[in-house]
């Protein structure tokens, strides 16, 4: 039986289509590899959003095919989003057997079976109708679940290759989403996170998000909802009713501001502004109190001035949001973003990405200060990796709780006490 080994990288999608791939393998009759020595296979799950994930991947690849020259049977692949975008060109590495682009996964037990028996390498970058619909697959004994429920973007941020390496958007059926989450909570899923490039452009008709929701919250047994990435322009008042009316929707809302400048906003063809976004922030804290708000923010995009910066500034202090992610510009290719003029020195985006986290790591902090000695309720996702003993879990306000357990409480919903806290975790005891 040979043994695959899948490395990921990128965002939830990404972690979602490995997990599919796998649980495909598995059936075929492959074994997963608990690390690469042990592999036969090694396929890298990769992403194009930033340069530095893309050099990651290909630097990796770089050591694997060092590797091959000690183990000539290694069967080497790429996949995702960089596989999608450089296509063939992957194959002047002599070492590379497979290149699988994003809507072909599915596909990929198939193409390992021909590489095991020898046959020359393959490269599928091809779109397929309905491929939406074939990230389905699931492993088994997980509290919690990914969803995906539509593929692709049609989006035009300037900055952003997403909707050349995933396509333009496809959304699956109501019904088959349900049936999915079904089959996951009879398994012992208790909470799941609904999936798409844009999630709350699914359908692309009114109202279309919140019937799904409103759907999924009805499924007898599912505890919890959460949902990601969504865009600040489907925030509508629809959606955050659905904050205040369906008790099974998490109360986290991670919402991507960008900027906070007006003028870099437009530059990124976000489609909002800082007005629009504030309102969308205060609607939601008054539909839900307590709900906790989390964001993206690109720091050093082309022409972003000091008075720029200082307006994404003054907004990270007056939302205080709970967490940040917090990226500097780096250049996509055949994106506009990146024949702008105005390109910032590293030096420049490195001082503003501190800047910015200075502000959002005191906030989120504060946020978390506010929890200790408070009883939150968690659901247990498994061990910790930060000690022996430690178990992890999760509040609905997607707060991360390392606390002393056993692996028998992983899929519980427990009452832990908070006795410390960081800006990234709460610490505490049953």
């Amino acid at each position: 039986m040979k043994k695959v080994f899948i490395k990921t990288y990128g965002c939830q999608m990404n972690v979602r289509d490995s997990e599919a791939v796998t649980a495909l393998l598995r059936e075929r009759g492959y074994g997963i590899a608990a690390k690469e020595a042990d592999a036969d296979i090694i396929l890298l799950n990769t992403c194009s959003v930033r340069d530095l994930a893309e050099q990651k991947a290909l630097g990796k690849m770089t050591g694997l095919a060092h590797t091959k020259k000690r183990k000539p049977g290694l069967i080497l692949g790429y996949m995702g989003c960089m596989a999608q975008s450089r296509g063939a060109e992957l194959l002047k590495s002599p070492a590379i057997n497979l290149v699988v682009g994003t809507q072909r996964f599915h596909h990929i037990p198939d193409y390992l079976d021909t590489l095991v028996a020898g046959q020359p390498p393959v490269v599928d970058i091809a779109a397929e109708a309905g491929s939406e619909s074939a990230v389905k697959h699931h492993e088994p004994g997980k509290a919690t679940a990914f969803v995906s429920i539509m593929q692709g973007c049609d989006m035009a941020c300037t900055f952003c290759i997403v909707p050349a390496t995933r396509g333009a958007e496809r959304s699956r059926p109501i019904p088959e989403i349900v049936e999915e989450i079904r089959q996951l909570v009879d398994t012992g899923v208790k909470e799941v996170t609904l999936l798409g490039q844009i999630v709350t452009s699914y359908g692309r008709k009114k109202a279309e998000f919140v019937k799904l929701l409103t759907a999924v919250n009805a499924i007898p047994g599912l505890e919890r909802i959460r949902f990601t990435a969504p865009h600040p322009q489907g925030f509508g008042d629809d959606l955050v009713v659905a904050y205040r009316d369906l008790g099974k929707l998490c109360e986290h809302a991670h919402l991507p501001v960008q900027s906070g400048s007006d003028r870099i906003l437009q530059a990124m063809r976000r489609g909002y502004n800082r007005t629009k976004y504030l309102t969308i922030i205060e609607k939601l804290r008054a539909s839900r109190p307590g709900i906790a708000l989390t964001t993206d923010l690109i720091v050093g995009f082309p022409g972003e001035t000091d008075e720029d910066f200082a307006a994404t500034a003054d907004l990270l202090r007056e939302v205080q949001f709970d967490q940040g992610y917090i990226f500097k510009y780096s250049k996509r290719r055949d994106t506009p973003a990146a024949t702008m003029p105005g390109q910032l020195p590293e030096s420049v985006k490195e001082d503003r990405n501190q800047a910015a986290l200075e502000i959002v790591n005191a906030a989120a902090l504060c946020h978390n200060m506010r929890l200790v000695g408070q009883p939150v309720e968690i659901l247990v996702e498994g061990r910790s990796a930060k000690g022996a003993k430690r178990m992890l879990g999760r509040t609905r306000t997607n707060k991360i709780v390392i606390f002393d357990g056993h692996e028998r409480q992983a899929g519980q919903l427990l009452s832990i006490k908070i006795d410390r806290a960081t800006t990234v975790a709460l610490y505490g005891n049953e």
